[in-house]
Formats: C-alpha cells, sequence, structure tokens
C-alpha cells in the first residue's frame, strides 16, 4: 500500500499546495477549466521546511501499507530462494529511480528557471526539451499521463482498502460467531463456504455509506488526529504479527526454491506495488530544509524499508507456506483475541488512510465536473463526484474479491509507470545534450524495459486470474470437481 506514509504526508502537504495555487494570480475561471497537475497537490511550501529527521519519517510512513502484508504470498508466487533476491532487485532498482527523478528535477529547474518541479511537470519539461519535436509539441500529455496513472493508483489503492476492510473485519466476526456457536458438521461445508463468499460483498457495501461520509470530510486538517491514531495502531499491529510469524518457522528446503514463470508476474505487482512511493519523493526534497541530504535520508528510508519488507516477506511465507493469503493478518488465529485485535487495529488505520488516498483523485477530477455546473450547483456536484468515486473502487472490490489480485493489477499497470518506466526514460530526455554514455542510455533503457515488460506480464496473467480464477487449478486437477464446489473453494486452492 502504499499506504500510511502517503496518507500522513497529505495530511500535512496537499492542503497547503492548493491554497497557494489560488494565491499565484489565476482567476477561478481559468482554474476551474485546467486539468489540475499533480505540482498542485505534490509540490510544498518552501517557507516550512523539514528536518532530516522528519524527512525520513515521512519515506518510511510514505512506503509501509498494506502492500507490505501482502509481500508473503508474493514470496510464494515467485519462491523462497528467487522471492527475495527479485524483492532486493526491484527495491534497488526503485531507489534508483527516485535518485533520477530527483536529478532531472534539479537540472530542469535550473533550465526553466522553476524554484521546484512536481513529477507531472518534470515529466512535461524533459518533453519540452528533449530532442524529439513530436515530444515537444506535446509536452503537455506528460502532465497528463503523471495525472492519469496517479489517478489510478490512488483509486487502486483504495479499492485494495476495501477488500482488506471487508476480509479482515468478516474474519473477526466469523471469529466472534465461531467462539459463541459449534462448528457445522461436514455435509454443510460447501454450503458455508457460498454463504462466506457471499458475505465477503455484503461487508464491502456495508463499509461503502460509511467511507462515503469519510471523503465528505474535505479539509485533511480535521483528520490530523484520527490519521495519529491511525498510524500507532498500524505500529503496534506489526509488532503484534512479528512476534507470531518468528514462532516455527517452517524448513525452508521444504519449499519451492523458485516457481513457473507463470506465477512471477503477480509476484512483480504486487512487489513494485509495495515500493510505489516514488510520488512523496519530490514533495519532500522540495521541502527539506537542507536539500543537499536528502539523497542520504532517502537511502537510510529505504534501506529500512527494504529490511522490514524482506524480513516479513520471507519470514511470513517461511511461517505459513503454501497457506499464506493476500494480507498476512489473515494467517492470524481466529480464536485469541490478541491477534483478532491486530485485524481490528489495521484496519482502523486502513479506514482513516482511505480518505487520505483519496484526496489526490478527487482534487484532480473533481475541479473538472464543478467547473460544468453553475455555481449554486457547485457544492452538491462535488459531493455527487465524491459519492460516485467512493462507489468506484467499491464495485472494483465487489468485482475483484481477492485482495492478491487488486494489488498485484494496480501495480503491474499504474505503480510499473511511474516507479520504475517514467524516471528512466525521463533522464535520457533531460540530459541527451550532455553526451550519455552508452552505459547510461543502457541502463535507463533496460529499466524501463523491465517496467514495460512487467506491466504487459503483470496485467496479462492478472487479469487471466481474475477471469479464470480456477485455471490454474483445473489445468493440474486429475480428477473432476463436485458440482457445487464454488469459486471461494477454488480462489483457496490458488492460494
Amino acid at each position: 500500500m502504499a499506504g500510511a506514509g502517503r496518507e500522513e504526508l497529505g495530511m500535512e502537504v496537499m492542503k497547503p499546495l492548493i491554497d497557494e495555487e489560488d494565491s499565484d494570480g489565476i482567476s477561478d475561471e481559468e482554474q476551474e477549466n485546467t486539468f489540475l497537475p499533480v505540482k498542485t497537490h505534490y509540490q510544498l511550501d518552501n517557507e516550512e521546511s523539514i528536518t532530516f529527521i522528519q524527512t525520513l519519517t515521512h519515506l518510511l510512513k510514505g512506503n509501509i501499507g498494506t502492500g507490505l502484508l501482502g509481500l508473503p504470498l508474493a514470496i510464494k508466487n515467485a519462491g523462497i530462494v528467487v522471492g527475495p533476491i527479485s524483492l532486493v532487485l526491484i527495491g534497488v532498482i526503485s531507489v534508483h529511480c527516485m535518485h533520477i527523478l530527483v536529478r532531472c528535477s534539479h537540472c530542469l529547474c535550473q533550465r526553466m528557471k522553476k524554484s521546484s518541479l512536481g513529477y507531472s511537470d518534470t515529466v512535461s519539461c524533459a518533453m519540452e526539451v528533449g530532442p524529439l519535436t513530436a515530444l515537444q509539441k506535446r509536452a503537455s500529455w506528460g502532465r497528463c499521463i503523471v495525472d492519469f496513472f496517479l489517478v489510478i493508483t490512488q483509486l487502486g489503492f483504495c479499492a485494495v482498502y476495501v477488500v482488506f476492510l471487508a476480509e479482515n473485519v468478516k474474519q473477526v466476526h466469523e471469529g466472534f460467531l465461531e467462539s459463541k456457536i459449534a462448528p457445522m458438521n461436514v455435509s454443510a461445508t460447501s454450503s458455508s463456504s457460498e454463504k462466506r463468499n457471499t458475505d465477503l460483498r455484503i461487508y464491502m457495501l456495508c463499509f461503502l455509506p460509511f467511507l462515503v461520509l469519510l471523503v465528505f470530510i474535505r479539509d485533511l486538517k480535521n483528520l490530523s488526529l484520527l490519521s495519529l491514531l491511525a498510524n500507532l495502531s498500524m505500529a503496534v499491529s506489526l509488532v503484534i504479527i512479528y512476534q507470531y510469524i518468528v514462532r516455527d518457522i517452517a524448513d525452508p528446503r521444504k519449499l519451492p526454491s523458485m516457481v513457473g514463470w507463470k506465477k512471477y508476474p503477480l509476484f512483480f505487482g504486487t512487489a513494485v506495488f509495495a515500493f510505489e512511493g516514488i510520488g512523496v519523493v519530490l514533495p519532500l526534497e522540495n521541502r527539506m530544509k537542507d536539500s543537499t541530504r536528502f539523497p542520504q535520508a532517502l537511502n537510510i528510508g529505504m534501506g529500512i524499508v527494504m529490511t522490514l519488507y524482506i524480513s516479513l516477506a520471507t519470514l511470513g511465507y517461511l511461517r505459513f507456506g503454501d497457506e499464506v493469503k493476500g494480507s498476512i493478518t489473515l494467517n492470524l488465529p481466529q480464536d485469541k483475541w490478541l491477534y483478532q485485535s491486530v485485524k481490528i487495529l489495521y484496519s482502523f488505520g486502513i479506514f482513516v488512510t482511505y480518505s487520505i488516498q483519496f484526496y489526490v483523485p478527487a482534487e484532480i477530477l473533481i475541479p473538472v465536473v464543478t467547473s460544468r455546473v453553475r455555481q449554486k450547483w457547485k457544492f452538491l456536484s462535488e459531493l455527487v463526484a465524491r459519492a460516485l468515486l467512493v462507489c468506484s473502487t467499491c464495485a472494483v472490490a465487489v468485482l475483484i474479491p481477492r485482495l492478491d489480485l487488486v494489488i498485484s493489477f494496480v501495480g503491474a499497470v499504474s505503480s510499473s509507470t511511474l516507479g520504475l518506466i517514467l524516471p528512466p526514460l525521463v533522464e535520457i530526455l533531460t540530459f541527451y545534450k550532455e553526451n550519455l554514455s552508452l552505459w547510461t542510455i543502457f541502463k535507463n533503457v533496460f529499466i524501463a524495459v523491465i517496467g514495460f515488460v512487467g506491466f504487459l506480464t503483470g496485467t496479462y496473467v492478472t487479469v487471466e486470474e481474475i477471469i479464470y480464477p480456477a485455471s490454474t487449478v483445473l489445468a493440474n486437477a486429475t480428477g473432476s470437481f463436485p458440482e457445487d464446489l464454488n469459486a471461494t473453494d477454488l480462489v483457496v486452492g490458488l492460494k
């Protein structure tokens, strides 16, 4: 998830930026008819500088979220040896792309005589100074491309959160019921599975009105206390998760060292999703009091993130093996309230995080809607637009009620574009006049190709799993399935 961090950063950063844009002398009419660039939401006010420690803290918050909890299943899709090694490589490449983006932003700021640039403006300016006339004429497309994938990413995060909330609260509720009611007999197993499958979507729909009310809070400052509590609850949850998974670790030799290529794209999508913190890099660098130390803060922060990712992913897979689920919280015992409380605490954190992740796409899309209605209908139209956006994320969750597939799909489609494909291409466009070495060109093309291949294969495999969820099970089966075996049973077989 790009999770709890893009959240808290948004709390302190995004709102002042809207105010800053309003003070630039742009008329209301011009502003309403402009497709707002990401700079509006991500560029920081230089007067409110932050220290090295604060920058490091924001980097940690910006990269730790629900993606972390899905990494043990990602390791299963790659293998106990290939998975951790690949996670390190993707992490190193992602951090390198963050450094590339910062360097290009600095260079373009000097050329364009600007104080700072956001991600979308950096891409747009790189196209403007690039060697190809076709790109120079369409430089504004760069901003639109980043905006588009940013909207997809953020709304994708929100859809992941809906699935996460439903699955965890469903487990807690069922655990409570099972503690009161005797287990069902074997003959009722299939009908029970069907009921649970239906219940998951019902939980999603139950959350819908509360999420709609939550996003009606337009000023993020009103959520500052809840955001602090959400961060604390997530931190406590991670400590409890770690102390549980370090027990009874299986022999690594009993687990496959690598898995076939068919599952690896699912790993790729989840891993890139987890490392998709590139959107907070330029805001933090622009706001840092001593920006020359930002590379050091970035290396330290991402080093801690990578250590946390690799350790939890590997230990989680070693602890649960083939039984590992889309979120490691779903593997925690249902008969002990300490571990049930983890699901409640983390779900509370994710619920609050939803509104903060929702803020960016709302600020990009809603002005486009309100600019087309009369003044007296603007407020109502904004509320309707917010409600419809929330409904769209809930609809995606209902249609794809598998946490691992939603994470992998969002990672493959948008996170790979923002985190791996665009930064190396921007570097080539920015520094092409400075006689780039063949090694630099090859390296950038190689990274972009990795991102593009991951985009295609990850999207294809994920969509195939969504459309044909039982394909893997059916292909490997030697016998027929009972007629009453439902989709939930087949999905469990895939996990």
